[in-house]
């Protein structure tokens, strides 16, 4: 007996919306996301296409109505509710354009709840285009098949954020002095947390000092290589991931 084929195809385009999603509902795009679906995926009517919203899951919608530069998407039903997020934040010092893209993009494929710009004394970068960040979290999204957007938080300095900082929450942060191998110290605190990880050149010692002193902050280890930040982001992620049963 012949396999059934999954539908809708594993090539059906997948897209983020901000409308609301819901059975019957009618989605009108148009812009970059109608060029998209026209000129690049040669959408026509009746053919599919994958829908997520951040908030209601993912659903399948088809084309009608197609035009020239619009066309309308008519929701059809639930694929899968949204997705159960872990609960962890990546606070990151900003590093250059392109680096901090990067970072942004595999936080979300990784599953990170939220990511929260730090600002340090050695910090490179103090603005952030954040219209432009979330642009590559949605595409990841997109991609990965992740239901949920990761948060993206306007940036706020180091002394802030410790003195804010939730007791409920571990803050695990990269110490390049040394600490806890980053595994077993993720095991032996369960529950909610973050990963703190400094600038290029790392925090300076009196910041330092100041994460230690926190009553929630754990210094972690990652290994003999000295890496880069946003390699240090996804490493460290990535461990927490493991440690947490997520993987």
């Amino acid at each position: 007996m012949p396999a059934t084929p999954a539908w809708p195809p594993d090539s059906s385009p997948r897209l983020f919306v901000e409308q609301p999603l819901a059975e019957s509902a009618r989605i009108r795009l148009d812009g970059a996301q109608a060029h998209y679906l026209l000129s690049v995926m040669r959408l026509k009517d009746g053919d599919v296409v994958r829908l997520f919203d951040d908030t209601a899951g993912e659903w399948l919608a088809r084309a009608t109505e197609v035009r020239k530069r619009d066309l309308i998407l008519a929701v059809e039903h639930q694929m899968r509710p949204r997705e159960i997020v872990p609960d962890l934040w990546l606070c990151i010092a900003p590093t250059k354009k392109g680096r901090i893209d990067w970072v942004i993009e595999k936080a979300c494929e990784l599953g990170v709840d939220r990511i929260v710009p730090v600002l340090t004394r050695r910090t490179v970068v103090d603005r952030l285009n954040l219209d432009r960040l979330r642009a590559h979290a949605i595409e990841a999204a997109e991609q990965c098949g992740r239901t949920a957007l990761p948060a993206l938080l306007e940036p706020v300095k180091l002394p802030a954020l410790l003195r804010d900082w939730p007791a409920e929450r571990a803050l695990f942060f990269a110490d390049e002095t040394g600490g806890v191998p980053a595994f077993d110290a993720m095991r032996a605190r369960p529950g909610p947390a973050a990963i703190l990880i400094g600038p290029e050149g790392g925090f300076d010692p009196e910041e330092r000092e100041q994460v230690r002193a926190h009553p929630q902050a754990i210094g972690m280890a990652l290994g003999p290589r000295i890496l880069r930040a946003e390699t240090a982001a996804a490493a460290a992620t990535a461990l927490w991931m493991a440690a947490a049963g997520d993987w």
